[in-house]
């Protein structure tokens, strides 16, 4: 089921927040809870029935690990398995030692996770390497499964911790389901979650977060129908027709897909979080204004910020960080982006894009850490430590002895430009079916014919309504009208995702009146009157 659907909007939701609250409201939290899980699997599978039937089974074998590993007290586990070792004990699940048991449980997510989005990914890579044939399975990728899969890893891990406080399987399993982030996160902690939920008993109506969850709601859907759709257009034709495009346009269509995959993730993840404050809880935001970082570094604390906190938290602090000298940091640091390319996708290109990132964000750690102080200190005469301190800030600042106030401001701007350019750039591996597709366009942005941008391009970015507008003011009929509004719609897509306030910002300092209530109104009515030509949410893919 889709945020952006009738079927949500008109039928699902309103069912769900009257029957959650009715439930409150006749202090039956525990049914409450139950509520809201049934609710999830009816909103997840609804997708295909198949789906469900994956995620409900990887809930209740997780919840198991999560019982063996919680029956047994974290502080003696070391010296209870060197006991058992020692006995020779083979019996029973008590007999395994915990650190097995958790290694296996998240080797079973990551196998099933491997089965369904790598197989046939694994197979072509065989059969192109060695020669073999081995068919392929044509697998069915269930929906959100990169997700919840490392949602429950992150669970069973901080449970052999012992940072996770034994929970009920109905509580387990709203965890894992909740609809409003099920399909595309953020990936959310368990002690993010777990104290909302345990918190339902004398929870009432919130009107005032209830008008703010709305009101982001509408900003997020506002985001993905209005303009990821409109932008997505433009995406598919220049990909559908590779050939004929000429340099203008395939710039065109890696700006157009930048903010295409912007507005659409970053909608979806507003939404969320608008549907949980609607419902009493607070979901983690996953975006800050990413298109408005000043250099890589800055990008990944802006950008998917549930998944960077998942990756250094269970991939590269245990790798050793930052602790084991420079060298191995940067090592460890390509190692998470090789995984995080591999995460978002089964094939190469998307390995391709990880390590564009991977390799800048190493050097720009590098320049950070240890060029910049220098040039700073020797320019400047700062103490060493505090010049190391601020080659760390992320956005570039330095003492007004440094730099003039306004050649700063110039600075910072030419960086969020080449940050943004560079970003852009790595997007098409990220889109691109293939590498050598996504060579193509690069190439054709380089190199390609120079000449007029196609009036099919433009067509694609030219919605009914903005083009009665046009014929109102009787702009129609002019040479260069077909352009006018793609360059409208691109410069505003470019203002609010580089310039412009977030739309947490918008909500946080919204000024409820009649006047807010009329744009909110205008944007769900324009935004439910197009939902027949809405496509899913990118990351669904995922």
């Amino acid at each position: 089921m889709l945020f952006n659907s009738y079927i949500f909007v008109f039928v699902f939701f309103p069912i769900c927040l009257i029957g959650y609250y009715g439930l409150l409201k006749s202090r039956r939290p525990g049914a409450a809870a139950v509520f809201l899980t049934a609710m999830s699997l009816w909103f997840y599978g609804y997708f295909n029935l198949s789906y469900l039937l994956i995620m409900v089974c990887s809930i209740a074998v997780n919840y198991m690990f999560h019982k063996l590993l919680s029956n047994r007290e974290p502080g003696k586990a070391a010296r209870q398995d060197k006991t058992e070792q020692g006995a020779g004990k083979t019996a029973g699940f008590r007999s395994i030692p915990r650190k097995a048991l958790m290694i296996t449980a998240v080797a079973l997510n990551l196998g099933v996770l491997f089965y369904f989005k790598y197989f046939d990914f694994f197979l072509t890579t065989v059969n192109g390497a060695f020669g073999t044939d081995f068919v392929l399975r044509g697998i069915l990728l269930p929906l959100g499964i990169s997700f919840f899969t490392f949602q429950q890893i992150s669970f069973i891990v901080d449970t052999y911790k012992g940072e996770v406080a034994d929970c009920s399987f109905s509580e387990y399993a709203l965890f894992v389901s909740f609809f409003p982030q099920l399909i595309a996160g953020p990936i959310v902690n368990h002690s993010e979650m777990l104290p909302q939920f345990r918190a339902f008993d004398g929870k009432k109506a919130d009107w005032e977060r209830i008008a703010g969850g709305l009101a982001l709601f509408v900003l997020g859907l506002s985001k993905k129908v209005l303009l990821a759709d409109t932008f997505g257009a433009g995406v598919d034709y220049g990909y559908d027709n590779l050939a004929a495009l000429g340099r203008a346009d395939a710039m065109l269509v890696i700006f157009f897909y930048a903010l295409q995959l912007y507005f659409d993730f970053s909608g979806y993840c507003d939404m969320a979080v608008g549907i949980g404050r609607m419902l009493g809880i607070e979901i983690p935001v996953n975006f800050n204004s990413p298109y408005q970082a000043v250099n890589i570094v800055d990008f990944w604390k802006r950008w998917h910020i549930t998944l960077n906190r998942f990756f250094t938290k269970y991939v590269y602090i245990p790798l050793g960080g930052n602790r084991k000298g420079q060298g191995r940091m940067y090592v460890n640091l390509l190692l998470v982006f090789f995984l995080s390319g591999l995460w978002h996708g089964a094939g190469f290109h998307f390995l391709v894009w990880g390590m564009l990132h991977g390799v800048l964000y190493v050097a720009t750690r590098f320049w950070l850490g240890r060029i910049k102080p220098r040039l700073l200190q020797k320019h400047a005469g700062i103490p060493s430590q505090k010049v190391h301190l601020q080659g760390q800030d992320l956005t570039g600042a330095s003492d007004a002895g440094v730099t003039s106030r306004i050649g700063h401001k110039i600075m910072t701007i030419v960086s969020q430009i080449a940050t943004f350019l560079y970003v852009s750039v790595a997007w098409v591996y990220f889109r691109a079916e293939s590498i050598t597709q996504a060579n193509t366009l690069l190439r054709t942005a380089c190199m390609g014919e120079m000449k007029r941008i196609s009036l099919d391009l433009a067509e694609c970015l030219r919605p009914d309504e903005f083009w009665y507008v046009l014929k109102v003011l009787h702009l129609d009929n002019l040479s260069f009208s077909r352009y006018i509004l793609m360059f409208v719609i691109l410069a505003a897509g470019l203002f609010l995702s580089m310039a412009g306030k977030n739309a947490k910002e918008r909500v946080d300092c919204l000024k409820y009146g009649p006047v807010s209530a009329v744009v909110l109104v205008v944007l769900a009515v324009w935004c439910i009157l197009s939902f027949s030509g809405v496509s899913t949410f990118l990351y669904f893919n995922f």
